[in-house]
């Protein structure tokens, strides 16, 4: 998988996706924003910057400030791949975002999803 395509996209053109996905079932970009900076650490600010200057998916993994200790209690399937079970790395984050987000639309509480 380590040349896989959704490495090299940038994550600026991902994301309005996310949100779109969350706000058709009543969400908010503001619990997509959560969810993306209880996974990697980043703040307002340093999200921004990431948007700003159009990093792609390794971009944006690597340079995360840090990922959450509680990232390991992600399970579950997505896009027919078991999360826990993903071997490549970067591919697992990616899919760690994508079960969160889809957590958030299928109306899972805040508190569930950040496995508080």
């Amino acid at each position: 998988m380590q040349n896989h395509k959704i490495f090299k996209m940038t994550f600026v053109s991902v994301y309005p996706l996310y949100i779109q996905k969350a706000e058709k079932k009543g969400r908010t970009k503001e619990e997509v924003d959560k969810i993306i900076f209880w996974l990697t650490g980043y703040d307002k600010k340093s999200f921004q910057k990431q948007l700003d200057k159009k990093v792609d998916f390794t971009t944006f993994f690597d340079e995360a400030p840090q990922m959450n200790k509680n990232v390991s209690l992600i399970k579950g399937m997505i896009c027919g791949y078991r999360v826990e079970d993903i071997e490549d790395k970067l591919m697992q984050k990616i899919r760690y975002l994508d079960k969160l987000v889809d957590e958030l639309a299928k109306g899972k509480t805040m508190e569930k999803i950040l496995r508080q």
